[in-house]
């Protein structure tokens, strides 16, 4: 195996190439991500090879679209996000951020190692501090997960939208909360409508299923109504053994094919004859939802005795639908009684075009819900889907932490102070990594002040001054002033803060120790290329 080297020099000459390579793609990527940062962030679009066209400011959304010029540093942000599911345009700076302070230094002499170990002390000590900082909330009460949800969708959307959706994303959470148990997302549903205005968006308290009722005389509507959930094959199945059936007269073929559907006619008949105990009066009526099909048979028989049915519904939802109506999902229908029943005051059918949409609403102590995101466009239902899923994992995660940040910035600047004072502890020539650090954290409100408009240099130095002065301060994106985030209600997620700032420490530093980039060439034929060392 050869070795070929791309501009071969001394040791620390290739040291010094590969930091520098490293950095430029770092810094390539902030400038691409930073104008993203607050809700004074812009948008940006993304054309795929085959024309598809996404618009954005989600950071996550952008790492996975573009083409891997700084692949470590956007599977770090990736991760960021898998993790706490937002803060990964954050990341994504403060890793950059860091990499750009310690080139000064690593252009006089440095050695990087010693940076990185100053990475570490601050690393240590920031996260000290944050412990801190935090506010500690006995009680999250509903004004405060709306905050929270507040500063996550304002980053995403605009800010007349993301005021809207704050109280469906808060709702949602708090519906499927349920005491001792972790809380499930998977019991919000995200149903997309291409109808209307974004605005228009709400969350629907029970469920919106995406089909209809399969027969045209079957009720529209239905009011106070009993769900039965099942999973109970409602039509003839032809049978996976070949047998050869022979008769000699129509009549022996009738009762063959009588006896065929005889298994399914019963089922048929239980529903009905529970349909006809449990609405004893006009005022009740009857759904119901299987998982698996309806010959027109049955759904001819449903339709006279005024039953809705709905057949092949989504196997997700099936759970759902106990959690929101109540009820047990149905295998056997030897199990059928009044109790596995769960109930609805309203089920209704809308027709868009072509589509049909059930709506299963006013249902009793649901645990799940549904989110009916409408819009114009593919585009903007596409951006709200993704501020929805950081909103409501925002709130999950102040749920479950029980610890906010005071946000716009406000923790940035005390912890780039605490470190100020760190440094004077710190002997040798680590306290330079931990100035780099302590400066690196400015970059988030200088970041929300240059997208805001506003005079980065002033802007940060009203900020620190009024830090000094004893106060808790953060930017007011619209005046450009201090404020206070707790008398405003900005609130940063806890758990968000602690991972960005442990992850990008972590890949600084591995990033700052790399002395040489090998570029592993494929074997083509006979001939044998091996890595290649720029």
């Amino acid at each position: 195996m050869s070795l070929q080297r791309v501009n071969p020099d001394a040791n620390q000459t290739k040291g010094l190439h590969a930091c520098g390579i490293n950095m430029s793609a770092a810094k390539g990527l902030q400038e691409v991500m930073k104008s993203n940062l607050g809700p004074k962030g812009t948008m940006k679009m993304l054309v795929s090879g085959g024309g598809d066209i996404k618009i954005t400011k989600d950071g996550n959304v952008l790492l996975h679209e573009m083409h891997p010029t700084a692949a470590l540093i956007a599977r770090t942000a990736t991760a960021q996000d898998d993790i706490t599911g937002d803060g990964t345009t954050s990341n994504v700076l403060l890793i950059a951020e860091l990499l750009k302070q310690s080139e000064r230094f690593l252009a006089e002499g440095l050695h990087p190692r010693v940076i990185a170990e100053g990475f570490e002390l601050a690393k240590k000590r920031v996260l000290e501090y944050l412990e801190k900082f935090k506010v500690q909330k006995d009680t999250l009460d509903r004004e405060l997960l709306v905050n929270v949800a507040r500063t996550s969708l304002r980053s995403k959307l605009h800010q007349e939208l993301a005021d809207a959706l704050t109280e469906s994303v808060v709702d949602s959470v708090l519906t499927i909360r349920r005491d001792g148990k972790p809380i499930d997302l998977y019991m919000v549903e995200i149903m997309t409508m291409q109808h209307k205005s974004d605005l228009d968006t709400k969350l629907i308290k029970g469920l919106v299923l995406d089909h209809g009722a399969r027969h045209p005389d079957m009720p529209k509507r239905a009011e106070n109504a009993y769900i039965l959930t099942c999973n109970v094959s409602l039509e003839y199945e032809k049978s996976e053994i070949n047998v050869d059936v022979q008769y000699n007269t129509a009549e022996q073929r009738e009762k063959l094919v009588q006896g065929e559907r005889k298994f399914v006619d019963d089922r048929v008949r239980q529903i009905i004859e529970l349909k006809r105990k449990v609405c004893d009066t006009p005022d009740k009526s009857f759904v119901v939802i299987n998982q698996k099909g309806c010959d027109p048979s049955a759904l001819d028989a449903f339709a006279k005795e005024g039953i809705i049915a709905l057949r092949r519904a989504k196997r997700r939802n099936m759970e759902r639908l106990t959690l929101a109506c109540g009820g047990m999902a149905v295998n056997d229908l030897a199990e059928l009684d009044e109790s596995v029943l769960g109930h609805a005051g309203l089920v209704y059918e809308h027709v868009l075009g072509e589509e049909k949409y059930t709506f299963v609403e006013q249902v009793r102590n649901p645990f799940s819900c549904t989110i009916l995101v409408k819009g114009p466009s593919k585009h903007v239902i596409t951006q709200i889907q993704d501020a929805l899923r950081d909103g409501l994992r925002s709130v999950k995660n102040a749920v479950e932490d029980g610890h906010v940040v005071p946000g716009a910035g406000a923790f940035q600047i005390a912890a780039h102070a605490d470190l100020q004072e760190f440094k004077s502890t710190v002997t040798g020539r680590a306290k330079l990594g931990v100035q780099a650090f302590a400066d690196a954290l400015l970059i988030i409100p200088k970041t929300l002040a240059a997208n805001s408009g506003f005079d980065v240099i002033d802007t940060i130095v009203t900020l620190q001054e009024d830090y000094a002065n004893g106060n808790v301060v953060g930017l007011d994106l619209v005046t450009g002033q201090s404020i206070s985030p707790e008398v405003e209600g900005i609130w940063d997620q806890y758990r968000v803060i602690r991972q960005l700032l442990n992850s990008s420490a972590v890949i600084a530093t591995q990033i700052l120790l790399v002395d040489e980039i090998i570029r592993a060439a494929k074997q083509m034929g006979k001939g044998n290329a091996g890595p290649q060392m720029e």
